[in-house]
């Protein structure tokens, strides 16, 4: 299997594992705050990555600099800004608003390559953008209303997640994969903590009757172990094989999952819209899968056969 391919296996199985929580998250942030259940979710992905750092890849300690804590830290900063600017719009918004102003991303991790690396995009991947926003639409959109507050919090949330997918293709190349993931989300966890400690009752991730909940407990193992410290040591690891863009795109499946385990664990109905909107979204994705250059190759081999009879003829 080529790299890219692998890469985008990969990185579909990231957007299954979110989506599949999503439901798990919910019930658990009924006991415990947001910002709370973020920072220990964070703390402990952070622990167990840098642990098995130490154990079994000290060799990256080597390469430790300014430049890649730097790195580090961006990533961090982007990923927190992500999930805390999405919980805080949670609050004044609705959860499908919020679903599809997150899925914004997908538009802005084009634009942002544009402007900020000054890199074109092939017109199969503008294509597939679209289709799959449209598709983003008629999966959360059920109840269309008036912006309000919330909604302009979770689009500063699509922003934070659109930087940190465009970041983390410019700097996974550059720096070890564990040592880059462990200082991504051990700042999240740091900044995570610190918000907890500012904006909510943190003293609740210290009682056992809450913390040791069947729901918080659950919540906590599969969401700091598979949908953060293996999840994001993927995305680093194997979005140097492939387009911020594509990356965009197949993590806009994520509301696909995330409908797909509510129908069936959670008994949420799938509405005629959000069927639709579902098989957009996996169109825009397998769409921007088609080699940019496909076409040219058989213009060019038209061409050639073209200019060889002409060439035959005179």
């Amino acid at each position: 299997m080529k790299s890219s391919s692998l890469a985008d296996f990969s990185l579909l199985f990231v957007a299954l594992i979110w989506g599949a929580t999503f439901v798990v998250v919910q019930n658990a942030i009924s006991f415990l705050e947001p910002l709370t259940f973020n920072a220990v979710r964070f703390t402990i992905a952070a622990i167990l990555l840098a642990v098995w750092l130490l154990l079994f890849e000290r060799k990256q300690l080597k390469t430790f600099n300014i430049k890649m804590l730097g790195a580090g830290l961006v990533l961090g900063f982007w990923l927190f800004i992500g999930y805390g600017f999405q919980t805080l719009g949670l609050a004044y918004t609705t959860s499908s608003k919020a679903a599809f102003i997150t899925g914004l991303s997908v538009v802005m991790v084009p634009l942002f390559t544009i402007l900020l690396l000054r890199k074109r995009l092939s017109l199969h991947a503008y294509i597939g953008v679209v289709t799959a926003t449209l598709g983003l639409y008629l999966l959360t959109m059920t109840d269309v209303s008036g912006l309000n507050l919330g909604d302009g919090l979770v689009f500063i949330c699509a922003i934070g997640f659109a930087l940190q997918i465009l970041l983390t293709g410019k700097y996974t190349n550059q720096y070890p994969t564990l040592f880059l993931t462990v200082i991504q989300i051990s700042t999240v966890a740091v900044l995570s903590t610190i918000s907890s400690l500012l904006f909510e009752n943190w003293k609740q991730a210290l009682e056992p009757s809450i913390l040791f909940t069947t729901e918080v407990t659950l919540a906590l193992v599969i969401t700091a172990v598979f949908a953060t410290a293996i999840a994001y040591l993927i995305q680093t690891n194997f979005q140097k094989y492939t387009t911020p863009t594509r990356v965009a795109l197949i993590f806009a499946m994520e509301p696909v999952f995330a409908a797909i385990t509510g129908y069936i664990w959670a008994g949420d109905r799938l509405s005629l819209s959000a069927m639709v909107g579902c098989l957009l979204i996996f169109a825009g994705m397998i769409f921007a899968e088609i080699p940019a250059n496909k076409g040219i190759k058989l213009r060019t081999k038209t061409d050639v056969r073209a200019k060889k009879g002409a060439d035959s003829e005179v």
